[in-house]
């Protein structure tokens, strides 16, 4: 079978490889879009469990690059469910005619490098290979969802779910006995819905998780007009933003205020609900005694609408500062578990020893069981490429070198895999910003740099190792200066048995990182080779 030649194949459908479709096509490039699932989305395709909605603000959570597109879509809440931004991405997809170049259902297995050409071959699961130019990865953070091996599940009699793929048609649990492991985000949006439905809801909990009001309303019209009419101030606030959104936090310290203008702050960051809390000082993820303000703060805020002091231990965080895993937010969270049919079971103190026919064993207990639902989480970052064949210089497999935590340049490319670019991945912000703005960001950086290879008789672009080893420095001594190493979050991979500990992230913001990516570009792509034919 003739393998179909493009200019750029993009892995993924979600919101960055939507637009890179989008940027690419329009820069004159041939361009086909591999998409897993049945559909455009992505995260958000897969992510349908009840209560999920999105924590940054919606009207910040969307396109920028399109003004036709920012005043003609309009959000009706302040932080968008699950649907809303399904919907959006599908609205967006046929008003930019971008399904013609997208193939549904197919899993890209491998992409290989030719060397002597620089092309690459993507093989898919149905075995079509196609060639081309530059792959970019635009694989997803959160992804590669994970359900851990415990001994006997595969006997459990009961009906088994995962939040990051929960049925189409959703799910009934009036009357059940349901048991949900896991108490990151998805697990806390969605266990005061189970809840109200369940028969009795068990909640299993490994590590408890800091998470703050959403504070979600419906958006008013008087709201939208004003997000409407403000948008270009409000884009070019967020591009020079620590996370990708238009909040400018004081340069106060913690400690330089008095104590009620301190409470005053935390009050006035609760409202606003979500991870906005972890800035209400400047100071609060780089001074423990900052961050004990803040989180004692917290802790006497959940405390007052917990009722049992003996539960509120036990879903109150001991073991990080608040704000070095990513802040959840909820609706009533805390609250569910003053009522008489939710319990919480703590894995710490009694760890689940194995599943059988009938429900969950721990080392104390048989709890009965119709429904198990794991809220477990994701191999953040790098696990969806690291089910690629990602074959590069040599033969080697990018899941290789990457045995000891990932590497690249800026996130956006890896010495020994020229030509291959990834979105929003290890070595970038990524999921410390706005993920929207983010993708625009790096999609933009990728096509003007295949721009200046094309417009200067460049045929490659490649990471020196140098410049590699430089950034991976960088990354871990900008966090060396934080309090984020003290989590062990899955921003360092400590979820996944096995993965090497390592901090994945620039942490120095979402505007610097843009300025550097801006003036590595300005300086002919300083850090990478530029290839000639031969």
């Amino acid at each position: 079978m003739s393998a179909r030649v493009v200019d750029v194949v993009v892995v993924g459908a979600g919101f960055a490889g939507l637009y890179a479709l989008h940027k690419f096509r329009n820069q004159g490039l041939s361009v086909r879009v591999f998409e897993a699932a049945p559909e455009v989305g992505g995260t958000w395709y897969f992510n349908r469990y009840p209560g999920a909605r999105c924590d940054v603000e919606s009207v910040d959570y969307s396109y920028s690059f399109s003004d036709e597109l920012q005043q003609e879509w309009t959000w009706t809440e302040k932080y968008a469910t699950q649907t809303e931004i399904l919907a959006y991405l599908n609205w967006v997809t046929d008003k930019l005619d971008l399904r013609r170049d997208i193939t549904f259902n197919t899993r890209v297995t491998s992409a290989v490098l030719d060397e002597a050409t620089l092309r690459w071959t993507v093989t898919t699961d149905d075995d079509r290979m196609t060639t081309a130019r530059f792959v970019v990865m635009a694989t997803g953070a959160l992804s590669a969802a994970i359900t851990p091996a415990f001994d006997g599940l595969d006997r459990f009699a009961g009906e088994t779910y995962h939040t990051a793929h929960w049925p189409h048609e959703g799910v009934d649990f009036t009357g059940k006995r349901v048991a949900v492991i896991g108490t990151g985000s998805s697990g806390i949006q969605s266990i005061p819905i189970f809840a109200e439905q369940a028969e009795h809801l068990y909640v299993f909990q490994r590590t408890p998780n800091y998470s703050i009001p959403a504070g979600n309303t419906p958006l008013t019209a008087e709201q939208v007009a004003e997000v409407k009419a403000t948008y270009a101030e409000r884009r070019r606030v967020s591009f020079l933003s620590g996370g990708g959104s238009p909040y400018v936090g004081t340069t106060t310290l913690t400690f330089e205020v008095s104590e009620e203008e301190r409470r005053e702050a935390f009050e006035k960051r609760w409202r606003l609900g979500g991870v906005l809390f972890s800035k209400t000082f400047p100071d609060q993820l780089t001074d423990q005694a900052a961050n004990d303000e803040a989180r004692r703060f917290w802790e006497e805020k959940v405390r007052a609408v917990i009722d049992d002091p003996d539960v509120a231990d036990l879903l109150i965080p001991n073991d990080h500062p608040i704000g070095t895993k990513r802040i959840c937010t909820d609706s009533n969270y805390f609250q569910t578990f003053n009522r008489p049919n939710v319990t919480l079971i703590s894995v710490r103190r009694t760890p689940i020893v194995s599943i059988d026919e009938t429900g969950i064993n721990t080392s104390e207990q048989h709890v009965d069981l119709d429904v198990i639902v794991f809220a477990t989480g994701f191999d953040a970052l790098t696990g969806a490429l690291g089910k690629i064949d990602i074959v590069g210089r040599g033969g080697e497999l990018l899941r290789d070198d990457w045995a000891d935590g990932p590497r690249s340049y800026l996130g956006l490319g890896d010495d020994g895999f020229p030509n291959l670019f990834v979105v929003t991945g290890p070595g970038a912000p990524a999921v410390l910003a706005n993920m929207v703005l983010h993708a625009e960001a790096h999609v933009d950086w990728i096509a003007d740099a295949i721009a200046f290879l094309d417009t200067h008789g460049f045929v490659g672009i490649e990471a020196t190792p140098d410049a590699v080893e430089h950034w991976l420095a960088e990354l871990n001594q900008r966090a060396a200066t934080t309090l984020f190493p003290k989590a062990n979050s899955w921003y360092l991979g400590a979820n996944v048995p096995g993965k090497p500990r390592v901090f994945m992230l620039f942490i120095g913001g979402f505007g610097a990182y843009n300025d550097i990516c801006a003036e590595v570009a300005a300086a002919g792509y300083k850090g990478f080779d530029l290839i000639k034919a031969p």
